[in-house]
Formats: C-alpha cells, sequence, structure tokens
C-alpha cells in the first residue's frame, strides 16, 4: 500500500511538472539564466578579440526572448534556403515557413537584387522576430545576384600585396549587402588551399600559404565587421586538402593532428583571437578528431563541441555547411540530420529543409536528455544577441528605388578594377618584352583561344595600336590549325588570350584539349609570343611549354575587367604587382611575379583614379543628351584624360537621325578644321625640333611656286596665328560647276580612270591635273586689304607641298610613319575607305550643292575632297582615342611612351600666344583662351591661358590643358543632315562639356582643402 501511494505521488508531481504553465518556466528559465548572465558579467567584453555582438543590448535580447514559445527558440536556430528567380510558389512556401514556424533567418542563392528585396521586404514583415538574412557572397553579391559587382575571386586576392584593398573590399561588400537588408555573408574563406586538385576550394581560396591566406581573411573579415555585417570563416577545420567536393560526397582527411594543429586550424584561431563573428563547419570525415564511420566533421561533437568551443574557445555564431549537401544529406534524412548537426554543437542550421520534421526532432532530443532546453535558450539568445548587433532592433524595410545603382556606385567599380589591376601576375618578361615598346615596327595578332568570338581582350590590346584579330577553337581541326599558322606567318608578335576554361579542377584539364596544346607550343617556339591565361591559376600546369613564352600573365579569372587591365599591362598602361599565392609546378611557384612599371601610355579608368567623383561627370551626359534631343547632332563620342589615364570615354546617340547604327567609340569621325594641328602643325612642330622648320622664315623659304607672289615674304609666325593677310578661303567647287548646276566638261568622271583617278565622293572622280588649278588660285590670291587677323585655310591647304620640299616624303606618309603609328594613333588617317569598313566611319552631310550625296567615308570639306581627301586643313578622320593620344603628345610636350618625337620643348612654344599684346590671342596654329573677362565660345570658361586646342567645322573640338594635365575630345557629326545647322555652337556643347571637367576638378580641390 504504501509503495501504491509512493508511486501516485510521483505520478501526480509528475503531471504537475508537465503542465506547469508557460509563466512558471520563464521564471525558472530566467533565474537560471539570472545566474548564468551575472558570471559572464564578470568577464568584460573586450572588442579587440571578441565576436562583436557579445556586446549587444542584452535588454532587447531579452525583451524579444520572453515573448517566444520553446518552439519558437528552436526556429530560431532555422536558416532556410530562398531564391529570388523561382516562381510565386516558391515565394509563397518560404512565406508559410516564415509564419508559422517562425524560423530565424534566410540564405538567398540565385535571383536578381530588386526581387530579393521585395521578398526581404516581405518575409520581415510577416515575421515575428526580424529575421537574420545570410548570403555567399565570397566575392560579393555576384556571387548570387544579377545585375551586381563581381570581384575578384579570393585566389587572385592572395596575389595582391596591398591589404588595405581587401579590407575596402570587404567593407564595400557589406555595405552592399546592408543595402540589400543582409547581415551575414559566408566569407572569407580561409581555407589553405595546399591541394592543386582540390575540387571545390581552389580558387576559393587565398592561397597555399597559411600565412598569406590569414592577413588576407583578416583584411576581408574587419572590413565587413566594421560595416556591421556579420563574417563567417570558412570552412572550419580546414577544406584545402581534399580531392573530394562535399557537395557530392563526404570527403576523408587522413592528416594527423599536428598538420591540422599547424596548418588548417592556424587562420581559423587567428581570426578568432581577431573578433571573428561567426564561421561555417564543414562536411568533412576526420579520423584523427572522431572516427565515427561517415560522420561529417558537422555532425561531430568532438570536433564542434569539443575542439571548436571549448579547446579553442570561439565564441561566436557556429553555422553548418548546407544541410542538403551530399556530404551529409546521404546518410541522414532531412531533419534528422539537423537535429545530429545541433546535438553536435552548433548554433545555426543552415538550409534546413524540412522545418516541421527539425522542430519536432529537436523537441524529442529535449525530451529525450540529449540536449536540454537551457542549452537550445542559450543558442537562441546567442542569435537574438547578433541580430541586435545586426541592427535588426531598428529594422527598417529596404528603399528599392536606385538599388541597382547603388550597388553599382563608381567607388565599388573603381575599387574592382584596382584589386584586378594590382592581382594581375607577370610570369614571364623574356628580355622585357612588357610593356611593348616600339609598336610602329610591330604587326600584332590578337588570337583569342578557346573561342570564336572577340573578346574584351582583344578589344583592349585594339585601343593601343592595330590588332588583327584571330581564332582558335578548342576542338579545331588539324587542317583549322594548318590554316591559322598559315595566316600567322607574317605577324611577328602574337599575344593569345586562353579562354572558356574550366573554373573548377578535374579530368577535363580545365578544358584545355590536345588542340590548343598542339598549336600553343608550335606558336610559342615559332614566334614572339605573349600569353595571357584568363581562368583558375592551377590551369597553367596543363598548358605545355608556357614557361618558354616571351610573356605570361596569370588573370586568375575571365571578367571584361581582367582582360581590359591585362591587355593596358601588356601595353604599359598600367604596370605589373601580383604574386603568385600557390605553387603551380617547377616553372611557376608561389611568390613568383615580376614587376613592371605603368604611365607608359594611356591607362583606361574611372575619374576616382585621379582623384574626382564619377557623378561629378553627370552633367557631360545631360548635355550632350540635350544637343541630341535639340537635332544638334544626331551622336558624338566624349574622352577625358587627365595625368595620362582615359577616365571618361563614352560614345552617344548614332551615325545618322535615322537611328540605325549606335555610335561606338572606335568609330570614325572627319575630323574637320581639327585636322590643322593633327597633320599641318604635327608635321612642323615636328620638323621644327629637329631645326629643318623656323616660324620665323618665309613661305617663300619652303616653297618656290610662290616666289615673287604676294605671298613670298609671309612669315610663318604669321601665317600660323593667321594674321598673314590671307584670304579666309575659296570655293573652289564653284569653278567647276555651271549655272544649271552641272559640272564642267572634263572636270569629273564617274567612274575612276588613268585621268580621273582621284575620289571626291563615291561615284565621282576629279581630273588628275586639277589640283594644280587649286594651288595656282591660292598663289594669285589677293591678300586682305586690311592688316589683322583673318581665320584662314589657304595657308594649311599648301603645308602638305612645304613639308614635302622639306623632307621629300609624301606628306601623308611622313605623319603615319613619323607621329602617327609611333604613337598607336592608327586610326588618324585621310581616306578612310581605303582602310576601314564604311560601318565604321560616320556620315556627315548630305550636300545638295556639290556632290549631291550623303557624304559617307569621304571627306566633307569641298576643298579637300578635290585634293583627294588629302590635306593640311581638312581631310583628317579618327576616332576620339587616338585623337586623344596625339593631344597626349603635344600635353607631354612631344613625348610619347617614353620616346621623343617633338624635340626641343617645341610643342610649349609653339602653343604660347604669340601676340597677345597686339589683341590676336593665337598660338602657333592653336586656337587659346580669349582675353581674361572676354566671352570667347572657343574655351570653357575655366580653361587657364596656357591651355590649347582646335576646333573643327563637322562639330569636332580637342583642348590640350597643362595646367591641369589634362585632354579633351569631342567628336560629332553636326552637320549631318545639313551644315546649315548652328545649334551645336548655339548650345556651347563642346565647351560646356568642358567645363564640367573644370567643375569637378574644383569640386576635387575644395574637399581636399
Amino acid at each position: 500500500m504504501k509503495k501504491r501511494s509512493t508511486l501516485l505521488l510521483t505520478l501526480i508531481a509528475l503531471l504537475l511538472f508537465g503542465v506547469m504553465d508557460a509563466d512558471a518556466q520563464r521564471r525558472t528559465s530566467k533565474t537560471r539564466r539570472s545566474s548564468t548572465e551575472k558570471a559572464a558579467a564578470k568577464v568584460a567584453f573586450n572588442p579587440a578579440t571578441d565576436p562583436p555582438f557579445l556586446n549587444a543590448n542584452q535588454a532587447w535580447v531579452d525583451s524579444v526572448f520572453n515573448t517566444l514559445s520553446p518552439e519558437e527558440r528552436i526556429a530560431q536556430l532555422i536558416m532556410i534556403p530562398v531564391y529570388s528567380n523561382k516562381d510565386q510558389a516558391h515565394i509563397d512556401s518560404v512565406s508559410r515557413l516564415v509564419t508559422k514556424y517562425k524560423v530565424g533567418g534566410l540564405i538567398f542563392f540565385q535571383g536578381g537584387p530588386v526581387r530579393q528585396a521585395h521578398m526581404t521586404n516581405r518575409y520581415q514583415k510577416e515575421s515575428k522576430v526580424p529575421l537574420m538574412v545570410s548570403i555567399d557572397g565570397e566575392w560579393g553579391l555576384a556571387m548570387r545576384l544579377d545585375s551586381t559587382i563581381k570581384f575578384p575571386y579570393q585566389m587572385a586576392l592572395g596575389g595582391i600585396e596591398d591589404e588595405s584593398l581587401i579590407y575596402e573590399m570587404g567593407a564595400e561588400i557589406a555595405r552592399q549587402c546592408r543595402r540589400l537588408g543582409i547581415h551575414v555573408n559566408f566569407a572569407p574563406v580561409v581555407d589553405v588551399n595546399n591541394n592543386a586538385n582540390n575540387p571545390v576550394i581552389g580558387f576559393r581560396s587565398f592561397g597555399e600559404d597559411k600565412y598569406n591566406v590569414t592577413r588576407k581573411a583578416m583584411a576581408y573579415m574587419r572590413g565587413m565587421q566594421d560595416e556591421k555585417v556579420l563574417a563567417n570563416a570558412k570552412h572550419f577545420p580546414g577544406h584545402g586538402d581534399t580531392n573530394v567536393d562535399s557537395h557530392y560526397g563526404l570527403p576523408v582527411i587522413h592528416f594527423s593532428k599536428l598538420r591540422l594543429d599547424s596548418v588548417e586550424l592556424y587562420p581559423f584561431r587567428q581570426l578568432m583571437k581577431n573578433g571573428l563573428g561567426s564561421l561555417m563547419v564543414a562536411h568533412m570525415n576526420i579520423p584523427v578528431l572522431d572516427n565515427t564511420d561517415s560522420l561529417a566533421s558537422t555532425l561531430s561533437k568532438p570536433i564542434v563541441t569539443d575542439l571548436l568551443k571549448k579547446e579553442m574557445g570561439y565564441k561566436g555564431l557556429v553555422f553548418t555547411d548546407a544541410l542538403n549537401m551530399q556530404g551529409v544529406a546521404k546518410f541522414y534524412a532531412p531533419g534528422i540530420v539537423d537535429v545530429k548537426a545541433l546535438l553536435a554543437g552548433n548554433d545555426m542550421l543552415l538550409n534546413t529543409m524540412d522545418v516541421k520534421t527539425t522542430i519536432e526532432e529537436i523537441k524529442k532530443a529535449i525530451a529525450n536528455g540529449e540536449i536540454t532546453q537551457e542549452e537550445v535558450d542559450a543558442r537562441a539568445r546567442k542569435v537574438l544577441a547578433a541580430k541586435q548587433w545586426l541592427g535588426l532592433d531598428r529594422y527598417k524595410p529596404i528603399e528599392t528605388e536606385n538599388l541597382i545603382e547603388d550597388l553599382n556606385n563608381p567607388h565599388a567599380k573603381y575599387l574592382n578594377q584596382k584589386l584586378v589591376e594590382e592581382s594581375l601576375t607577370l610570369l614571364r618578361n623574356k628580355q622585357n618584352i612588357l610593356p611593348v615598346q616600339n609598336i610602329d615596327t610591330l604587326k600584332v595578332a590578337a588570337l583569342a583561344i578557346g573561342t570564336k568570338k572577340e573578346t574584351d581582350f582583344q578589344r583592349g590590346l585594339a585601343r593601343y595600336t592595330k590588332v588583327d584579330t584571330f581564332f582558335l577553337t578548342p576542338t579545331a581541326s588539324i587542317a583549322e590549325l594548318m590554316a591559322l599558322k598559315e595566316k600567322l606567318q607574317d605577324y611577328n608578335l602574337i599575344v593569345a588570350g586562353v579562354h572558356k576554361l574550366n573554373l573548377k579542377a578535374g579530368s577535363s584539364s580545365f578544358g584545355i584539349t590536345a588542340e590548343m596544346n598542339l598549336f600553343l607550343k608550335d606558336l610559342i617556339r615559332s614566334k614572339p609570343t605573349i600569353v595571357g591565361v584568363f581562368g583558375n591559376v592551377y590551369s597553367l600546369a596543363e598548358l605545355e611549354s608556357l614557361d618558354k613564352a616571351d610573356a605570361v600573365i596569370a588573370a586568375y579569372q575571365e571578367t571584361p575587367e581582367t582582360q581590359d587591365l591585362t591587355a593596358q599591362m601588356i601595353f604599359g598602361g598600367i604596370g605589373a604587382k601580383g604574386k603568385l599565392p600557390v605553387t603551380i609546378n617547377n616553372a611557376f611557384k608561389i611568390n613568383d611575379g615580376l614587376q613592371t612599371n605603368g604611365g607608359l601610355r594611356f591607362a583606361y579608368t574611372m575619374p576616382e583614379a585621379v582623384g574626382l567623383k564619377t557623378k561629378d561627370f553627370a552633367g557631360i551626359d545631360s548635355l550632350v543628351a540635350q544637343a541630341m534631343e535639340q537635332k544638334a547632332t544626331p551622336g558624338a563620342q566624349v574622352l577625358v584624360a587627365k595625368d595620362g589615364k582615359v577616365i571618361y570615354h563614352k560614345a552617344y546617340g548614332f551615325h545618322t537621325y535615322d537611328n540605325e547604327r549606335p555610335v561606338q567609340v572606335t568609330d570614325l569621325y572627319d575630323l574637320a578644321s581639327v585636322t590643322k594641328i593633327s597633320t599641318s602643325l604635327a608635321a612642323f612642330m615636328k620638323l621644327s625640333g629637329e631645326g629643318r622648320f623656323d616660324v620665323d622664315r618665309t613661305l617663300g623659304d619652303y616653297l618656290p611656286i610662290v616666289e615673287g607672289s604676294n605671298k613670298e615674304n609671309l612669315k610663318y609666325r604669321d601665317i600660323l596665328t593667321h594674321q598673314a593677310g590671307l584670304k579666309a578661303w575659296i570655293p573652289f567647287w564653284k569653278e567647276t560647276v555651271k549655272k544649271n548646276g552641272k559640272f564642267k566638261w572634263a572636270t569629273f568622271k564617274t567612274d575612276s580612270s588613268r585621268r580621273f583617278p582621284i575620289k571626291v565622293a563615291n561615284n565621282l572622280y576629279i581630273h588628275r591635273k586639277y589640283c594644280n588649278k587649286i594651288i595656282k588660285a591660292i598663289v594669285k590670291s589677293p591678300l586682305n586689304e586690311k592688316p589683322g587677323y583673318v581665320y584662314s585655310d589657304l595657308s594649311f591647304i599648301l603645308a602638305p607641298m612645304v613639308v614635302q620640299n622639306i623632307t621629300g616624303e609624301n606628306f601623308e606618309t611622313y605623319l603615319k610613319e613619323n607621329i602617327y603609328q609611333p604613337i598607336g594613333a592608327t586610326t588618324l588617317t585621310f581616306n578612310p575607305y581605303k582602310y576601314y569598313a564604311p560601318e565604321r566611319i560616320v556620315p556627315t552631310e548630305y550636300e545638295p550643292h556639290f556632290r549631291k550625296q550623303l557624304l559617307h567615308t569621304t571627306v566633307h570639306d569641298e576643298g579637300a575632297a578635290m585634293l583627294g581627301g588629302v590635306s593640311g586643313h581638312a581631310g583628317l578622320f579618327g576616332n576620339s582615342n587616338d585623337v586623344a593620344k596625339l593631344m597626349q603628345l603635344y600635353l607631354n610636350d612631344g613625348k610619347f611612351a617614353g620616346e621623343t618625337y617633338i624635340a626641343g620643348n617645341t610643342v610649349s612654344r609653339f602653343s604660347k600666344c604669340q601676340f597677345c599684346d597686339q589683341g590676336n590671342y593665337r598660338a602657333l596654329g592653336f586656337d587659346r583662351p580669349a582675353k581674361p573677362g572676354e566671352q570667347n565660345s572657343n574655351a570653357a570658361p575655366s580653361a587657364p591661358v596656357q591651355s590649347f586646342g582646335h576646333s573643327g567645322f563637322t562639330g569636332t573640338y580637342t583642348w590640350v590643358d597643362p595646367v591641369n594635365n589634362l585632354v579633351y575630345v569631342f567628336l560629332s557629326n553636326r552637320v549631318n543632315p545639313t551644315r546649315e545647322n548652328p545649334m551645336l555652337s548655339k548650345l556651347n556643347t563642346r565647351t560646356n562639356v568642358l567645363q564640367v571637367v573644370y567643375d569637378a576638378i574644383e569640386k576635387s580641390k575644395k574637399v581636399q582643402q
């Protein structure tokens, strides 16, 4: 009887305990917690070493925690996968998990920023407790999201010497995360990649040296956490020496505890000592730490609790790796795997695939005594503390307006450019072939290996000189290989890019085929060859004879930035700085990396590179848009270079108003009177620097045909400042046209012949001797009755004859061989129809009075056309990039790419005002600003008096400013469809655009002050 009574009392007590009200449970929990907190309070928070959220506002944590049921505390430890590129059913299914089970967080995968923002806003609104949002963004948001910036892979960052750039990348990625409502970024990867065949880490690691990995990871971590995004070191205890991808299987690690402790754990330990906020446990079987068969480290209590939390003393948030990966998922069902991960000691369960089962299984584990409610509560409070530190106690919805623009901000773009630039690693440079010199002696072939489409690398190379493009597909036949070899015979420099490589190590040799190897090996043996490898750096080991190439550049990955900047390195726009972070083979070893200097030729970058702001250049877009809207011009090119760097280069609009062909920056424009300073003056200055031309000698001294005329004694100093008394112009074409509009007999023919070989326009050819009439007309023309400044074309029409008399060379040949080709300005040419497809040449006017056609591929100026398209006053074509090279030569006072082409400080002398005291403010050949205080549309209001340049009738303009180290080029075809349109000048578009640049410079100076 006594036994029965005791049993009954026990049952009653158990029942009473089982139905204890929630308040009592909370009171009990609170009492326990109170004692725990008191103990913890004795240990002061150390911001240098502790995870930052340990200093969270506990009042908020308490207030939220006290509202949670036991199930909801469990749910705080669950993070579910979300995709912003899936259908509405997926979106709604996530919503149900948020509202029903109160999960603690989300991990976003593939999709887009705006879609993700809308989903985040919805889920945060629906959630009882603000959600912790995470993402795998090792190289930024672009790892998962479209329309975002892709920063370099960590292997590329491993080659960077300047760790402050990596810190700033971490900070910028964090700022972008915050903008998108993301709180945890699962980065950096701190695995020491000491296995070249690692199929899952590889390019995601900073390299094989534990110290280098640690330094780079520390910078990345600090950058993120300083901007209030939780960093996450992965994959504990080290995934760098595996040959199995844990997404598809369970890697087994057979090395000693000593090795693990000295190599793999080193970066984790160092980051932990410096405030690491969270880490991720990998799915690996490590017998030396836990010999349970087929048990992943994620599910191992000896690894997560005993090693990580107790032995190493880690206090931050511990995340599992994704629990749907086959490293664990093929051994345990959803829900079961989650509870095992929790029992092992993990705080956050990542990618829980069955939330309901997970919560039920954890409740069972509590009931079975496998884990206590107090332990679950402590982890829930830890998660809430992290949420408070992350600002979720002050949650605000994501503003989607300007989201894409904010995520692609100029600072981030420039930072990405700098990171890529610093990473590029030069591994061979025989006889200092890089940066390439003497480009006028080279015939360059740009070969794309692995693709049949033009690459960004090839386009980047073409900005520096003329290159011909070729392609080698991975499976080219022997016949195709032989044909390509034959085509390359005439070239004396091959620049080969290796493209479309596989990122991961495996049986495919990164996609490098026998055909690719065969051809490249033969090419390296037979020709000067520069090779850029755009892919996983371990792929270098698969390219045979690569170490025998004249130059080898490891670019680490294939992005527009890597290809562009590799091209710039080859031609000296930027220098080589990177160091190899891993050993590839005996030829390419860790820390290999040669250095070269940049600044030899243009670098192509952003305003931020010279201390200016991209946003301050927005006015250029507005001004050009205004010009196009008001039909001032159908399109344009604008280029701005400062300090030897092209910081702004854009094409706008279309070739004509039919909007059929958009303007490209590589298209050629008719330069009109910019020809004067680009041809005649270029030749005169070069000859002057050589002592063969003197501006104080006369036209008669250089041109015998003017002897005895009224022009014999005209001094060139007066001629080039337009005060020699020459008539402004002569309408030569009118002498060829009858009153009825038809051409006079024996002047023009519609077909080319021996007597009519000179092309004036399409289907129009002039008599071979008609140019003599033009020259005679100039010689016989009267001088102006009054002395003083009158802008004249006539002396510049005679200039080619003067140059030929001095040099004995054809005018065009002299310019190309002595100036244009050496500086790489190869599009500067007369008669572009001889060298370029019509699609690359922008039309000018539909001319009704003389040639009666749309002028396309031939010069707009009538006189230059009648001279066969070659003259010193008009006729030159070119694109903005090549005009800028010539102007940079002038800015450098005759020097370019380390060579002197115009000697004796001649440009400085020619560009100075010659007769300011007489009211003529022109330089020798150049236009200059007007007298200070006077309005002059030929210069921007802020252009200093030392600046100079010229404009052209077709809508062209270029300006050189030695004070601000500035080159500006504006090209347009404002005469299309008619020259009677003065709107471009009325709007002052050309000078107003330049004024935007001056305003940006002024803003920068004020900020610096």
